[in-house]
């Protein structure tokens, strides 16, 4: 069979043909190319990117450590000093300000940064080894230790205590103590703690207390002597067998002794504490302190005597009575059954205007009350006003009897010391003044 002619490819179209797809190929093979070329150089910028982000963060990372470490020189493997003597004075000049904060030997094992440039403080196998004696850095503290940084110890002191500070003008010590009431048992634990800023007699003070629990002035517990000491530290405790229905009607007593050289005790001072006003439960401990106050050596007057202060704040128009205690009452009989009270009335021209009364003190002549009444009195009002404090006694199915009576006021109502003691509280506004007062018998 044949074919026409004019049906088969001429040579120079069959050349045409293969040269356009070999162009078509070679075009194809220089864009992979180009766009090869691109990806590579994008792969290759973003990886030099990474390296130098890396490089730079660490060199800053080191960067840091090393000005932190800066205020510490270090010299040799040892960790001691070129220049003994020089060590010295900056130690004594730095030791106040800072302390080296050091990473143990512990912790080497963790990826720790040696931030002395590979020196260690000390090169001792036992990383419990204390520093030789002699002048050493304070860096050696622990074997194979890195130095951090410093630690500022001002920033780290615990606050004062000011009640072991701040004594008034006048005072003659001041006393710590704790109690707690066990209710099973039915005791009270009482703990002496210490005694600050004694004033004895002489330079040397050998100091020891007695303490009591008033109504039962007979017996007493004593605390062991310290001795050459105005600031003994006792921590002596001290067991009370007593009651809870009598226990709020009892009241510590503490008598600071100085002992001589002849063996002789003076007292220093005293402490009482009604227990009325306390809380006291199983594990409720209190930590109490009370300043001391002189006794009054004078003798009781003849029915006895009272201690109470006075204050008058004029803002308020209040008159303020603190009935503390009396001493030396004539009690018509001395047993438990038999209960003292003060009762205080404000008058005026004569005329009664209000009276209240103190809790009552079962069976002692030498009470102890310490509290507190306030009245309303104008100022214009204290020229004419005064104050009527009555002792009072009271023995069940009995009528009550008066002990004495102590009135204080102006000139047209008293003399002497009650008269002192009420323009010294008019002198002397929203200030507590206390004096004792002598018991007089009258109805």
């Amino acid at each position: 069979m044949k074919w026409s002619n004019r049906f088969l490819p001429s040579p120079f179209a069959m050349i045409l043909y293969h040269s356009r797809i070999h162009q078509f190929l070679m075009m194809t093979e220089q864009a992979v190319a180009v766009a090869g070329g691109i990806i590579g150089g994008i792969l290759l910028f973003v990886l030099i990117g990474i390296t130098g982000y890396l490089l730079w963060k660490k060199f800053c990372h080191l960067l840091s450590y090393e000005k932190l470490t800066s205020p510490v020189q270090m010299t040799n493997t040892n960790g001691i000093f070129q220049d003994q003597s020089a060590s010295e004075i900056q130690l004594k000049s730095t030791r106040s300000r800072s302390v080296p904060f050091i990473i143990p030997p512990t912790l080497h094992g963790q990826d720790w940064i040696n931030l002395t440039n590979e020196e260690q403080v000390q090169e001792d196998s036992d990383p419990s080894m204390m520093p030789q004696s002699g002048p050493r850095s304070s860096f050696h503290s622990l074997a194979g230790a890195y130095v951090v940084g410093t630690v500022n110890p001002e920033l780290y002191k615990f606050p004062e205590d000011k009640s072991e500070m701040d004594f008034p003008e006048g005072n003659i010590g001041r006393l710590w103590f704790s109690m707690e009431y066990e209710q099973e048992s039915e005791r009270l634990l009482v703990s002496l703690i210490k005694v600050r800023n004694l004033q004895p007699p002489a330079d040397s003070c050998s100091p020891f207390v007695k303490v009591y629990l008033l109504p039962d002035e007979r017996s007493y517990l004593q605390s062991k002597t310290k001795h050459k000491t105005l600031n003994p530290q006792f921590d002596e405790n001290f067991v009370f067998q007593v009651s809870s229905k009598m226990l709020l009607e009892r009241t510590l007593k503490f008598l600071v002794y100085h002992v001589n050289k002849q063996k002789k005790h003076h007292l220093l001072g005293q402490v009482t504490f009604p227990l009325k006003n306390e809380t006291l439960t199983d594990g409720n401990k209190l930590v109490i302190w009370r300043d001391l106050e002189k006794e009054n050596l004078e003798p009781p007057s003849e029915y006895g005597d009272i201690q109470f202060s006075l204050s008058y704040n004029d803002y308020l128009g209040r008159l303020t009575v603190v009935v503390l205690r009396a001493r030396g009452l004539k009690l018509q009989e001395e047993s438990h059954a038999v209960s003292v009270y003060i009762k205080v009335s404000l008058m005026n021209h004569n005329k009664f205007i209000k009276s209240k009364k103190t809790a009552a003190v079962l069976g002692s002549p030498n009470p102890v009350y310490n509290e507190m009444f306030s009245f309303k009195a104008d100022q214009t009002e204290l020229d004419t006003a005064s104050l009527s404090l009555s002792v009072l006694q009271s023995i069940k199915g009995e009528k009550t009897h008066l002990l004495g009576r102590v009135v204080v006021g102006p000139f047209m109502y008293a003399r002497g010391k009650e008269l002192e003691h009420w323009n010294e509280m008019i002198s002397k506004p929203k200030e507590l003044v206390k004096r004792w007062h002598a018991l007089c018998y009258r109805t």
